[in-house]
């Protein structure tokens, strides 16, 4: 979702909360809800969060549905709400698809979970980290990590061949002499030859009969040669793979079935995944119905179901020790809805722990499930390459059967040759065919050092083909270790970036608000060992410290418990603010909402406004009249909401 531009915002709201109907025009910057409690302000900042994608709003009490719209501009966004037996469905197109960023560190209001942490003494790391997907990061990593063992390996193989070449360059250069040599060599014989051709005196028509006869001499040899070559090839082949295929054999006999089974530890990841987004759901609704909670019994949250029919409400529900239950409207004990809460906090805390005892498992499963599939792929591809061997060999042998037959059936062939040319009676016969015979090697010989040579060169050209491709392959490792680096920096900079906005902002705001002998509220980024299953991993967590002066100016830490109820409601939310900034909320939606200040004194509440302001574009506040006349003239006030 794109920020909106500055521009006025109108909401229209009916049966949400206490609300029958509303519309109320929102300018940028600050807008100031002003009035008693029980007026609807927290009612209509539950409205625009529902308009804006958030599912923690309520119908109003004697209502099946309701409805929000917002106008943003050229854009118009619809939240509906639909009661469906004991809970409320919700649909509509929002301004966000996705609220969990807003609503941790956007939506200020009471029972907001972000603000209420540091009251509880909640887990500040996991509130902050909450909307990373930890997950999903491990996973790339894996990825990153494999493709870049890929390319090192290749790399590797790379400088091998670059590492031969001077050996090539060498073995090329002695062909090259040996060639000369066997050229010159080659070119004397030639010319005795011509000297002995000079002497002879014979018939032409016997000289070309004895010339083609060693002609038919030197063809054959020459095809000999070639499949003597050949069968030293084929031989060769054969006693490599023969040697592989051992090797493979080995490898495949010794192979080890896994314990388990890859198909049945992927199943059991997505089963256990399924549980961590249900118990995220459920932690999330739980701290919901907490906060909420608290506020109702606290009697700082009443004016949300102010249109519940009967009498004033703040009189319906604080009648003595008997309170009117805002969920099925029967009076109970004020002790029994305190342990009812007391319960609920307990089974959040269970399903915190059974959550973190889920991310052990699918990480220790996720591990095993890659060793199960690497070990698998090692097995299939000597498998694979074993039969590949196999079908080889078996036509490999019949080659070097057929090789050996048709070298034996040429030297046949050359020795009827031979015999046919020395039956021819010429005179210098036997020298002239002795010569014959030593230039028909050379000749043979010459053509297997061009050979030689060509094959020397083919294997230069490749490697230096090959070579060329290093550069860039180096190049996507470099990439690879970089993202490998920012993976694995992301989660630790997010904590930096918290830690580091948190004391800074905590910093600034404690010198603005000038608390008595409150020095410093600042937050330590730590390292701690704890169990997860079965095994024990290092953790970060954040540690909360207070320090405060005594009289006589001696500084001492104190503790949250000793934190004043505005102390503690300014460092919540400082708290959610690094949040906001941190995970750049004001990218996805351009709304800070605060309510429930009172616990801050007027003047106070208006530096509060004042440092918040700045980094929102639309700053809503919901705020008693006495608090509100603190603020400045030129903010926009909402004294009535209908």
């Amino acid at each position: 979702m794109a920020q909106i531009s500055k521009t006025v915002v109108r909401v229209d709201v009916r049966n949400i909360g206490g609300i029958d109907e509303a519309s109320v025009t929102l300018p940028d910057g600050v807008s100031i809800l002003t009035g008693r409690n029980a007026t609807n302000r927290t009612s209509f900042l539950q409205a625009l969060m529902a308009g804006l994608g958030s599912r923690q709003s309520s119908l109003k009490g004697d209502a099946e549905e309701g409805e929000v719209t917002l106008e943003l501009g050229d854009e118009t966004y619809t939240r509906t709400l639909q009661r469906r037996g004991d809970s409320v469905a919700f649909g509509g197109d929002p301004y966000l698809d996705d609220p969990e960023l807003a609503d941790l560190f956007a939506f200020l209001l009471e029972n907001n979970e972000a603000r209420r942490a540091v009251a509880r003494g909640d887990d500040l790391r996991e509130i902050i980290m909450r909307p990373i997907d930890t997950d999903s990061i491990d996973a790339e990593i894996r990825e990153c990590k494999r493709e870049r063992d890929e390319l090192e390996s290749e790399i590797e193989q790379l400088d091998s061949l670059e590492r031969d070449l001077p050996d090539l360059e060498a073995d090329r250069r002695e062909k090259v002499d040996e060639l000369e040599e066997a050229q010159a060599e080659l070119e004397s014989v030639r010319e005795e030859l011509d000297d002995l051709d000079a002497g002879v005196e014979e018939s032409r028509t016997r000289k070309e009969e004895m010339e083609e006869a060693f002609q038919r001499v030197r063809d054959a040899r020459s095809e000999l040669d070639d499949l003597e070559f050949d069968l030293e090839t084929e031989r060769s082949t054969l006693a490599e793979l023969k040697a592989e295929r051992e090797e493979l054999q080995e490898t495949v006999e010794e192979a080890e079935e896994p314990d388990e089974n890859a198909d049945r530890i992927a199943g059991r990841i997505d089963e256990l995944r399924r549980r961590k987004r249900s118990l995220d759901d459920d932690i999330n609704e739980l701290g919901s119905v907490i906060g909420f909670n608290e506020d109702m019994v606290d009697g700082s949250g009443i004016d949300i179901d102010e249109g519940m029919p009967g009498d004033d409400p703040t009189d319906a529900l604080t009648a003595g020790d008997q309170t009117v239950c805002w969920t099925c409207g029967s009076e109970v004990e004020s002790d029994q809805i305190e342990a009812t809460v007391d319960r609920l906090r307990e089974l959040r805390s269970d399903k915190l722990d059974e959550r973190n005892e889920i991310r052990a498992e699918i990480q220790e499963l996720t591990d095993q499930q890659s060793s199960i599939k690497q070990a698998q792929r090692e097995i299939e591809r000597a498998e694979e390459r074993l039969d590949a061997v196999e079908t080889e060999i078996e036509s490999t042998e019949p080659r070097i059967a057929d090789l050996e037959e048709r070298i034996e059936s040429k030297e046949a062939e050359i020795e009827e040759l031979e015999a046919e040319a020395e039956s021819v009676d010429v005179d210098g016969y036997d020298e002239a065919l002795e010569l014959h015979r030593e230039a028909n090697g050379i000749e043979l010989r010459i053509e297997r050092i061009e050979d030689e040579i060509d094959e020397i060169d083919d294997e230069i050209d490749e490697r230096e083909a090959a070579i060329e491709r290093r550069e860039d392959l180096k190049a996507e490792r470099e990439e690879l270790a970089d993202r490998l680096t920012e993976l694995r920096t992301r989660v630790d900079r997010i904590e930096e970036n918290a830690v580091d906005g948190f004391n800074e902002h905590m910093e600034t705001v404690l010198d603005i608000l000038e608390y008595e002998n409150l020095d410093r509220i600042w937050i330590e980024r730590r390292e701690t060992e704890v169990r997860e299953g079965r095994r024990k991993v290092t953790r970060t967590r954040f540690d909360l410290h207070i320090v405060r002066s005594s009289p006589d100016g001696t500084a001492y830490e104190d503790t949250v418990d000793h934190l004043s109820e505005s102390e503690r409601e300014v460092t919540g939310l400082v708290f959610a603010l690094a949040g906001y900034l941190v995970h750049d909320v004001y990218e996805t939606v351009p709304f800070v909402l605060l309510d429930s200040l009172e616990a801050i004194d007027s003047d106070r509440i208006a530096r509060v406004v004042d440092y918040f302001r700045t980094h929102a574009d639309y700053l809503v506040a919901a705020l008693l009249p006495e608090d509100a006349a603190a603020l400045p003239e030129e903010y926009a006030y909402v004294e009535q909401i209908d």
